[in-house]
């Protein structure tokens, strides 16, 4: 056990740097768009879907957030909000970035993904005649406030914080991921999940639900520790939208509403991890 802890410190503590790095450029990039994203996707039709999945991909703090008051107050489509969640930034960039590597297959599957989904499910929605509510003011500017995201701090003290807060978690997976490994076998672990596509997919994209950044934490470290398919490691991303799917529920309605979107964001993300690990598609995006 003495070697575990070891091994975990040495692990988290040689990424500090570089994730501290990796949330500065991200800071950086949230402070100068400001809420002209939020805008642009309110105001772009039924194009929106293809800025959602584009949009989303931009490190902003509280996007999804922002993205379900917009769908609350009936400003956006569905379809818009799906492409949105899909493609959502999130923890797996800057881990992977310390690791030196810049994951841009995995961001462009989840905003390939986004916006395709959303285009379909907005034509199907077009096809029913589904009309929307008439559309109730969202104020923008308080989501940071709301979510408690600290927008408003110094960009390296925010970047800071947001380092800290994940190396907390990760001190803590790595802990486990390396009791896990030392007790268990690496390839033994590798290979009781990789023989079974279906199940490990599913338990992803369940894990990816829980609307916290431990969820995308635990599943970028098992699958840089080899456990996860890349396949799976989508999975659990595409259906990885933050906080946003509390903002979703809270404000929304009807609730009925907040769960289909929530069982299509499920669907989506679990079939499209599986098309991946069950055809060619897993080697190139590895």
């Amino acid at each position: 056990m003495i070697d575990v802890i070891l091994d975990t410190l040495l692990d988290v503590v040689k990424l500090l740097p570089f994730l501290f790095l990796a949330y500065l450029f991200m800071e950086f990039l949230e402070h100068h768009a400001g809420g002209k994203t939020e805008r642009l996707l309110a105001k772009s039709g039924k194009i929106a879907p293809f800025f959602g999945g584009l949009l989303g991909l931009v490190p902003q703090c509280g996007f999804s957030a922002a993205a379900s008051e917009l769908y609350a107050g009936r400003l956006i489509t569905t379809g818009t909000l799906i492409a949105v969640f899909l493609s959502t930034s999130d923890e797996m960039l800057p881990i992977m970035i310390s690791h030196g590597v810049f994951p841009w297959k995995l961001l462009l599957s989840k905003m390939v993904v986004g916006i395709l989904a959303g285009f379909l499910i907005d034509l199907i929605a077009r096809i029913f005649c589904r009309k929307h509510p008439v559309a109730e003011e969202t104020k923008i500017e308080d989501i940071c406030e709301r979510e408690h995201c600290q927008c408003g701090d110094h960009i390296a003290l925010s970047a800071l914080k947001h380092t800290l807060r994940i190396v907390v978690f990760l001190l803590i997976v790595t802990f486990l991921l390396n009791t896990v490994v030392h007790f268990v076998g690496e390839e033994r672990l590798a290979a009781l999940v990789g023989t079974r596509p279906i199940l490990a997919n599913l338990l992803s994209a369940i894990v990816g639900l829980i609307p916290n950044c431990a969820s995308s934490v635990v599943l970028t470290e098992l699958y840089l520790e080899g456990v996860l398919s890349v396949g799976a490691l989508l999975s659990g991303l595409l259906v990885n939208a933050g906080v946003g799917l509390l903002v979703l529920f809270r404000n929304n309605r009807p609730v009925r509403d907040s769960f289909r979107i929530f069982a299509i964001l499920f669907a989506v993300g679990l079939l499209a991890g599986l098309l991946v690990d069950l055809t060619p598609l897993a080697g190139i995006l590895k």
